[in-house]
């Protein structure tokens, strides 16, 4: 894969999975904007991505649970007038909540997650869309998950927050599927060695789990250059990939 000249935005990138696809796209040349709320985190990032010997990554400390849509489109002008265009959106930023029934959850908790897994996530593609269709084959990418699909018991505002995820994904996929040449991705990455992950199953053998950089490499998959043009997908745990409009046979 040669990501070479090309301008990817990943979101949520301090930690975790994002932090992973960051320094992969940057090991293949690509010129990544890493976006997250800590500074510090972001900058270890860059850091790894200076001494590998990647192209210098810019910073945007961004706290999603308070953005408005004129930061967005801050956030936009800036890549515009940086590097002229974007090639990739990967959404990958999230926040779990609370793992508790429904009349026991917090409704301050249950508003923040609605805000940074979801409606964070619509704004920055609405303001980042137009550069989007001025790429040739540009790619769109949003991290769900199983309850996304399926919401579950006892999952909260995290399983909401995805379900309309996907409902968002699926809706701006057959507006775009004809006027655009964005492929739009959903993207299940199952089980992570992951902070979330050990918050959400604290009794889980970490070690029993895929690694970031093991997960991260399906994203990149999607991102490559070099592939063909696929339309809307929905990527299932195991990498398997559908058609966004059709029903899974796993998650």
């Amino acid at each position: 894969m040669d990501f070479e000249g090309k301008t990817i935005l990943v979101t949520g990138a301090g930690s975790g999975i994002g932090r992973a696809i960051a320094i992969q796209l940057a090991q293949h040349r690509a010129r990544v904007v890493l976006l997250g709320r800590t500074v510090e985190k972001l900058e270890a990032v860059f850091d790894d991505i200076e001494k590998a010997g990647g192209p210098t990554p810019s910073i945007l400390p961004v706290d999603l649970e308070g953005a408005t849509s004129e930061d967005y489109q801050v956030i936009a002008s800036a890549i515009a007038n940086q590097f002229g265009g974007l090639y990739a959106l990967v959404h990958v930023a999230g926040e779990l909540g609370e793992r508790v029934p429904f009349d026991h959850y917090h409704e301050s908790t249950w508003q923040r997650v609605i805000r940074i897994n979801f409606e964070s996530t619509v704004s920055l593609t609405r303001a980042l869309l137009p550069l989007l269709r001025r790429e040739p084959h540009a790619r769109l990418i949003f991290t769900s998950s199983s309850v996304g699909e399926h919401p579950r018991a006892y999952w909260g505002a995290y399983a909401v927050s995805k379900y309309a995820l996907e409902g968002f994904a699926k809706l701006l996929a057959e507006e775009i599927a004809q006027t655009t040449s964005i492929d739009l991705t959903v993207v299940n990455p199952g089980a992570t060695q992951t902070a979330m992950r050990r918050q959400a199953y604290p009794a889980e053998n970490p070690r029993d789990l895929p690694t970031p950089d093991a997960v991260a490499m399906r994203y990149l998959a999607l991102l490559d250059p070099g592939s063909q043009r696929q339309g809307a997908r929905r990527m299932n745990s195991d990498g398997s990939l559908i058609a966004l409009n059709e029903t899974p046979q796993h998650s």
